[in-house]
């Protein structure tokens, strides 16, 4: 999976709130083992997509979400990251069986 994304309205909050940086987002994005989810399934507004993918800087499965552009056909605003919760691993495991 390849994502054309856009940080600008997003970076400086995922750090603040998750102290995840946008080099980790983007590693967690170029995981060949990544699962899509998109539309996200937990999101409230089903505009989001949800990518579960694993950052070496981060030594984590990190969470990134991320919002179809409407300016930029194929592009994505990068919106939120933080390290995956139980769920979230589980989930990145069970698409991922070793």
């Amino acid at each position: 999976m390849g994502f054309d994304v856009d940080w600008t309205h997003g970076a400086d909050h995922m750090w603040a709130s998750h102290r995840i940086t946008v080099a980790e987002a983007m590693e967690a994005l170029a995981d060949v083992d990544a699962l899509l989810f998109d539309p996200d399934p937990k999101s409230k507004s089903g505009v989001s997509a949800r990518v579960l993918g694993f950052s070496p800087t981060a030594g984590a499965v990190v969470v990134v979400i991320l919002v179809h552009r409407q300016d930029h056909p194929g592009g994505w605003w990068g919106a939120n990251g933080w390290r995956a919760g139980p769920p979230d691993l589980r989930t990145y495991r069970e698409g991922n069986p070793q």
